[in-house]
């Protein structure tokens, strides 16, 4: 994109009471951005409202800065690793968005710019999961990839975070097979809520330089855009359209996964949801969604099955990165395995172990401690222990 069509486009964003809409019937009526700019107020009064009209015959404010920032981040992107923006009708931009009924006037693009979407599926949960939920995203995070498909989430903490991990770990399994089916383009998508040149949560500076260089972090956001509490919900109806079904892997039942998961089916697309622990805030939205509908999903093949992408390519994965994590179990000690078989996966007390193992305190807590450290079990808060599934 040449500079003085960068400086119309950004400036069509920029301008204030012109939303999606708006603009998108301008960009139908004049044929370009820069177009817009050059007609009358009479001519804008055929397509906008007069507040409108005025507003786009006068200068943002932010717009000399903005496009400063955007031409010099455009111009210095790390090694291995593309800036773009993307606005609509150009040829990267992702045709899933399309179907929204407000798709975004432009995308800012990082990270590898060059393939197409394929085959996505959105995965979203918890920003405060238990310790089996943020393992459950990694784990089908990884076999999804996998499998072949592009995880698409949100870079959030907590479900968010550990489905772009797994994402990740998917695509080094999948590359280093020695037969390997072909990749898909991107191996995982972050939305998100901010511009591109910040990073939030902070937590994960790392986490968004390697989707980078494996996958795309996208927005819809001016870059210096903060994270305004505004946006993520907003973002979520992008998560929605670049995946062909959306998986919840924990939500509470005021969730902004729920929200995505609406959206979804207002898209038109699938709607997943994995069980949980009747004790787990974070598992009573997924329970809600499962009552209304949603596809219960055990393990990654019940994804591919509702999603209809058991093509030949995709069955040569191996079992393993689609069936049951427990299949790696570590071998465990005979009195720690009796443990787990009494800690199940619900959360559960240490006087209710107490009381159903028969062992003492002090052995209770030793046994607790190793399968801890094995990272067989996870410490909650309020006293409660979890078993988790093997790595």
């Amino acid at each position: 994109m040449e500079p003085p069509e960068l400086r119309a486009w950004l400036r069509l964003r920029l301008t204030e009471g012109v939303g999606n809409d708006a603009a998108r019937r301008l960009l139908a009526c004049f044929g370009s951005a820069q177009a817009i700019f050059a007609q009358t107020e009479a001519a804008l009064l055929q397509v906008v409202t007069a507040q409108q009209a005025q507003a786009l015959r006068q200068t943002p404010p932010e717009l000399a800065v903005q496009c400063v920032r955007t031409e010099h981040w455009l111009s210095h992107a790390p090694a291995h690793v593309g800036h773009a923006v993307w606005a609509l009708g150009d040829r990267h931009y992702p045709e899933a968005l399309l179907q929204l009924a407000d798709p975004p006037l432009m995308l800012f693009a990082q990270g590898q710019l060059q393939p197409a979407l394929g085959d996505a599926v959105a995965v979203v949960g918890s920003r405060n999961p238990t310790p089996q939920g943020a393992q459950t995203a990694e784990q089908f995070g990884q076999a999804l990839s996998a499998a072949g498909l592009c995880v698409v989430s949100g870079l959030a903490l907590g479900v968010d975070g550990a489905a772009h991990r797994g994402a990740l770990r998917g695509a080094q399994a999948a590359e280093s097979d020695a037969d390997p089916v072909q990749a898909p383009p991107w191996r995982t998508v972050a939305v998100v809520g901010t511009g591109l040149d910040r990073v939030y949560p902070r937590q994960h500076q790392a986490l968004a330089a390697e989707i980078a260089r494996h996958g795309l972090l996208i927005s819809e956001y001016p870059l210096g855009t903060p994270p305004l509490a505004a946006h993520f919900p907003q973002r979520n109806r992008l998560i929605a359209a670049l995946g062909l079904g959306t998986l919840v892997v924990e939500a509470a039942l005021q969730s902004g996964s729920l929200i995505t998961a609406r959206l979804a089916l207002d898209l038109g697309r699938e709607v997943l949801a994995i069980p949980g622990s009747i004790h787990s805030p974070q598992s009573h939205g997924c329970h809600a969604l499962i009552r209304q509908g949603a596809k219960l999903v055990e393990t990654a093949q019940d994804v591919l099955e509702e999603l209809q992408l058991m093509a030949p390519q995709q069955s040569l994965w191996s079992a393993s990165a689609l069936g049951d994590a427990d299949s790696n179990t570590q071998p465990t000690h005979h009195a720690d395995s009796a443990l787990l078989a009494q800690l199940g996966y619900a959360p559960v007390s240490l006087d209710a172990l107490l009381a159903h193992s028969g062992l003492d305190t002090a052995n209770l807590q030793a046994q607790l401690l190793t399968l801890e450290l094995n990272g067989q079990v996870a410490r909650l808060p309020g006293g409660l222990f979890q078993r988790l599934k093997a790595q």
